[in-house]
């Protein structure tokens, strides 16, 4: 098993915790401090040694920071969390906090007149720090940069840093060759008259130098920062052992991690630095050297790496078909169990062991999510010996889950009726069925961004006065991180979608302390048919294959074009899907026409 379900934190290690770095914050005469939930590489995933929020908290969800002042705590979680936060952090010492309603700054003022709040700026980016010093304007408080992490003081067993091996990705899969691509990324430096760029996301590394690694679980990315120069030539900071094995290539100098912040400060010319995703100690190092010339600009491996090429896609839809006929075993197994009789992590156990029967799973793309019931409510619950829920008749059983494979990552969430589904349950699944079926059918110009779609998914909920607290899909890698930037379908994304991009389509709607429907499928942006006055337009392709539960949908609520959109999808799962044995028969079923 990849997953284990032992609770990883508690609300009782908050209290003390606290009280023993409020001491060190009296100790250096500071009136603050703000913990992320991030490390220096401002991955979504952390390793455990950088989990210092949930070391601090025990909240355990993937955004977040707390913001630690003399007589008050607040912890600040987005809508996917405001259930789960409840529940892993002691509130009578922590206060759970809205955001990004409420802004940190804000709070900080509202809470605090005057002092100095510190933080640690490999931490946290000039986006976040500016965003904070501006709200504290006009105040007297300071906000000061510390190079001794605070937590890392009194954090006792803090685990190592990771050094996962290093493997190559191969050309066959990554579909161009590495040279290739630092020639491109040299290229753009060049046109921007640009001599460097930093880089610090592992997954821009990872595909840029066509390698993979095990450093953070779930995610095939390696721990490392990066100098590409505009003659192609790239720095990597790693240690030597852990890339002996590739093999030298004479436009890559291995150096040590340590040196780093040296070689910044070395760099000649105008400096690329992406201000949204490289930790302000970046631009610290920089201004501080004389004649250094800073230029804020887009990571630039951001964009090539999400816009996919024919070999990725290609790879990526063969990896959704052998994991779609995991699901549907899955499925088909969780059909044939008896009510009350099996638990959460029975489920979240057989679905692992079906992908593992493919003999090609590498990993799990993120830890699964079964939420049976009240469960199904928080948005992304872990199932713990603790929490483990026997699923119940009448309840709603929301599972989202991925694999990891050598050609491609899956993410899919199914929402499963188990006994007979109450009217109301039915009615709330059909209206998020009707917004993930207004993505996968939309047309759109080029040009338009997530935020100009996402308003398609939500419709059929709104005009009940319902909704939900996250956006409606993210990007995702082909053998890399499962939420990968800058791609999404929400009301605050900029970004542009081009063909190749590969988001998540998943609308859902949660009710605390009653259920949770989420339905999920991968979508590719392609160029559209062409149609009408022949205008430039992109569409959707669905890349998963398996069937929705029929026994959720109000067939009066959908229109013909919406019912015809669910018979469609369910025929050609049967046709793409070489599936047999006792599974063959659930499946027909499960495809049948509605």
């Amino acid at each position: 098993m990849f997953q284990t379900f032992d609770a990883t934190t508690s609300p009782l290690q908050g209290p003390p915790r606290l009280a023993a770095l409020r001491a060190l914050l009296k100790q250096e005469k500071l009136d603050g401090y703000i913990v992320p939930r991030a490390d220096a590489h401002q991955g979504e995933y952390v390793a455990p040694c950088d989990e210092r929020l949930a070391w601090l908290t025990g909240f355990t969800g993937s955004a977040g920071f707390c913001v630690v002042l003399s007589d008050i705590a607040g912890v600040f979680i987005d809508g996917r969390y405001r259930v789960q936060v409840k529940e892993q952090v002691d509130t009578k010492h922590y206060t759970p906090v809205h955001w990004p309603e409420t802004k940190p700054g804000d709070w900080i003022k509202d809470h605090l007149s005057e002092g100095v709040i510190a933080y640690d700026p490999w931490l946290f980016t000039k986006t976040q720090v500016d965003e904070i010093k501006e709200a504290l304007e006009d105040t007297a408080i300071t906000l000061e940069a510390r190079a001794q992490n605070l937590i890392d003081s009194i954090w006792e067993d803090r685990p190592a840093r990771p050094m996962g091996t290093v493997e190559a990705y191969p050309v066959e899969l990554s579909g161009q060759r590495s040279p290739d691509k630092r020639e491109q990324i040299a290229q753009t430096l060049r046109d921007a008259g640009q001599k460097c760029a930093i880089l610090t996301l592992p997954d821009s590394i990872c595909w840029l130098l066509n390698i993979r690694g095990t450093d953070i679980a779930r995610n095939p990315v390696v721990q490392c920062f990066a100098i590409i120069h505009d003659d192609a030539h790239v720095d990597l900071f790693i240690e030597a052992e852990r890339v002996a094995h590739l093999g030298p290539d004479p436009n890559i100098a291995i150096l040590a991690p340590e040196a780093f912040s040296t070689s910044i400060t070395s760099c000649n010319g105008p400096i690329r630095v992406d201000k949204a995703t490289a930790p302000q100690a970046i631009t610290d190092l920089i201004t501080k050297q004389d004649g250094a010339e800073l230029i804020y600009d887009e990571d630039p491996c951001i964009l090539p790496k999400a816009c996919k090429n024919n070999v990725e896609i290609k790879g990526t839809r063969t990896a959704h078909l052998r994991d779609a006929k995991a699901v549907i075993k899955f499925l088909a197994w969780l059909d044939a169990q008896t009510p009350d009789s099996f638990t959460e992590i029975d489920v979240v156990t057989a679905l692992e062991g079906f992908r593992s029967q493919t003999n090609a799973l590498r990993d799990i793309s993120f830890e699964t999510i079964a939420g049976t019931g009240p469960n199904g409510a928080i948005v992304h619950y872990r199932v713990t010996n603790d929490t483990n829920r026997t699923v119940a008749d009448g309840d709603l059983l929301l599972v989202d889950s991925g694999g990891q494979y050598v050609d491609g990552t899956t993410d899919i969430t199914r929402t499963i009726a188990i006994g007979t589904p109450t009217h109301e349950q039915q009615e709330c699944f059909t209206r998020v069925l009707q917004g993930m079926i207004a993505i996968s059918r939309a047309r759109f110009p080029k040009g338009l961004a997530g935020r100009d779609l996402d308003a398609l998914a939500r419709a059929s909920l709104w005009m009940t006065g319902r909704d939900y607290d996250h956006g409606t899909g993210h990007g995702v890698g082909v053998y890399l991180s499962v939420h990968e930037g800058p791609q999404r379908l929400s009301r605050i994304s900029h970004v542009p979608l081009k063909p190749g991009m590969i988001l998540s389509n998943e609308p859902g709607y949660y009710r605390e302390g009653a259920f949770g429907i989420r339905i999920e499928n991968l979508i590719v942006v392609q160029p559209a048919p062409p149609l009408g006055d022949n205008r430039d337009m992109l569409c959707f392709e669905t890349i998963t294959w398996v069937p929705i539960d029929r026994r959720l949908i109000l067939i009066e609520l959908l229109n013909a074009d919406e019912r015809d959109w669910v018979n469609a999808y369910h025929a050609e799962i049967r046709e793409k899907l070489d599936i047999t044995g006792p599974e063959a028969d659930w499946l027909q079923q499960a495809t049948a026409p509605i």
